[in-house]
């Protein structure tokens, strides 16, 4: 049985920073690339960032590139998402998601498991 699970979000003030983590269990992960997308309330989920399999390429949304890094350990089974200069905007449930190959993607029907997600509030 497959599990990711999200640990890390909570509630932060505008400017400051937060790592969130997802650990997977029950798959290969490092046949998988990996990636995080979050869902306001009332809006559409959306792509945050994406890492290949062997941890080498690296994609972005436009909204976080330069404040969000994603890295991943495969020994640990891990993926993080270091989100830095965080915005009211970045208010949003955020979700780990692994994909069935090497390749980096932006598309969530791309992506076969899913965390449950874990919230990150940004205050003003």
């Amino acid at each position: 049985q497959v599990q990711l699970v999200e640990s890390g979000g909570g509630l932060v003030q505008a400017g400051g920073s937060l790592r969130l983590s997802c650990t997977a269990s029950g798959l290969t992960f490092s046949s998988y690339s990996m990636g995080w997308f979050r869902q306001a309330p009332g809006e559409e989920r959306e792509f945050v960032a994406s890492i290949n399999s062997r941890g080498s390429i690296t994609d972005y949304a436009n909204s976080v590139r330069g404040r969000f890094t994603i890295a991943r350990d495969n020994a640990k089974n891990t993926v993080y998402l270091q989100m830095n200069s965080l915005k009211p905007e970045d208010t949003a449930d955020y979700y780990c998601a692994a994909r069935p190959a090497g390749w980096v993607s932006g598309d969530a029907d791309d992506y076969r498991y899913w965390g449950q997600g874990t919230q990150v509030t940004v205050s003003s």
